[in-house]
């Protein structure tokens, strides 16, 4: 039977190959190069074959080095995250928290299952609606915290990230080609009306609507079966869909900040790991305000 890998092997090994340098990776984890070299080669004797090709300015991955890549970094990756689980100090408590339905099914479900495993002792309620809807519910208690979009700018609150509205279309159905355009809308929104319709029509595209409801949910159906274009978040376009640019003659429809809303009576430490939590979820979307324009149509 052969030995078992030793994850602080697999620690040096993704330290040398991120680097390409022995001496770099040794500084990275505070160890000698010598240490780091000597790592290195009982995981190429245990694993019976080189990992490296050793080169004058420094290492390259063998084809062996590199099918072992990712198992290293699901590996390494778990080890972390079972030490922030068992280290950190279990919450109690009740949490409410309001989200957006468009991030119900694709930024939030894992990382709000996450937490809740992560936190046996905290009771998780889930309020999926429209803005105004998160924002009266703030007013009245009935969530500790709300994930709005804030479209004019105006909204205080922690901006979480940028997420761009963008015009989405089925790669195998293309709507955005037919006369009319088929087009996704809302029942009762300004937004839909100011934004997203007013757009289509400076845009002088002719266009009828197709699909109507109240959730982005079944905007991604509409979109994703080739009954219509629609208005979706960027970081939710669903698989085999695809963002129309301006050069398919349909501009981005806003440049909307999420923002993060507390209930100002009062807060817990199970609602601010919550908060940590929903801050997390949203940091890979990034927040670049200066560089982004508001848009109006």
């Amino acid at each position: 039977m052969s030995a078992p890998l030793d994850s602080d092997l697999m620690r040096s090994f993704l330290a040398v190959a991120d680097s390409g340098s022995v001496t770099i990776a040794a500084a990275r984890l505070f160890r000698t190069q010598s240490a780091v070299s000597l790592q290195i080669k009982r995981l190429e004797e245990s694993l019976g074959q080189p990992l490296f090709t050793r080169q004058a300015r420094g290492v390259v991955l063998t084809p062996r080095g590199e099918q072992l890549m990712p198992y290293a970094r699901k590996v390494v990756a778990l080890l972390d995250q079972a030490a922030i689980a068992l280290r950190e100090k279990p919450l109690a408590g009740p949490v409410r928290v309001g989200i957006p339905d468009e991030y119900s099914g694709t930024v939030l479900p894992r990382a709000l299952a996450a937490f809740d495993e992560r936190h046996e002792g905290v009771q998780v309620s889930v309020r999926v609606g429209h803005s105004t809807e998160q924002m009266k519910a703030l007013e009245a208690d009935e969530i500790d915290l709300a994930v709005i979009y804030d479209w004019d700018y105006v909204q205080e609150g922690e901006v979480l990230c940028i997420d761009p509205t963008v015009w989405v279309t089925s790669t195998t159905h293309q709507q955005h080609l037919r006369q009319p355009v088929p087009v996704a809308v809302y029942f009762k929104s300004a937004w839909s009306r100011e934004f997203a319709e007013a757009g289509l029509t400076r845009q002088r595209i002719e266009w009828r609507p197709a699909w109507s409801c109240d959730m982005a949910g079944g905007f991604r159906v509409a979109v994703t079966n080739g009954m219509a274009v629609a208005p979706l978040s960027r970081s939710t376009i669903p698989a085999g869909c695809r963002e129309l640019t301006a050069e398919d003659g349909f501009p981005i429809v806003d440049y909307a900040r999420v923002i993060l809303l507390r209930n100002p009576r009062g807060t817990s430490p199970a609602v601010e790991g919550m908060a940590a939590m929903l801050r997390e979820a949203f940091a890979p979307l990034g927040v670049q305000q200066e560089t982004l324009p508001v848009a109006r149509l």
